[in-house]
């Protein structure tokens, strides 16, 4: 088991940036595919980007187009998602996510861990 711990949140105007990080504890962080999510409100969770174990490979929404950035760093057992040119359509409740299941995986049902969310609110 795993426990997954985001941070980085915030309110940032309109074509600002945000790093967003994401801590696991527990279980060896090696073994996780990891993924960040959004959610807004009265709207399904959708899927923003995965990394591999490594971290060699990274899959991306559509929707990215080159603004959004997932890394990470085993030997901090984290998870980064650098998100550039904001826009209030990125205002979202932001989750990490990790499977044990082939990568890469973008629906919600093939992750077995969940933190508990970010708020990220871009004004206009």
């Amino acid at each position: 088991q795993v426990q997954l711990v985001e941070s980085g949140g915030g309110l940032v105007q309109d074509g600002g940036s945000l790093r967003l990080s994401c801590t696991a504890s527990g279980r060896t962080f090696t073994v996780y595919g990891m993924a960040w999510f959004r959610q807004d409100s009265g709207k399904e969770r959708e899927f923003v980007a995965a990394i591999n174990r490594s971290g060699g490979s990274t899959y991306d929404a559509k929707f990215v187009q080159g603004r959004f950035t997932i890394s990470r760093d085993n030997a901090k057992n984290t998870v980064y998602l650098q998100i550039d040119s904001l826009k209030p359509a990125d205002t979202a409740v932001y989750y990490c996510a990790a499977s044990t299941r082939p990568y890469p995986q973008t629906l919600t049902r093939f992750y077995d861990y969940w933190g508990q969310g970010t708020q990220v609110t871009v004004s206009s």
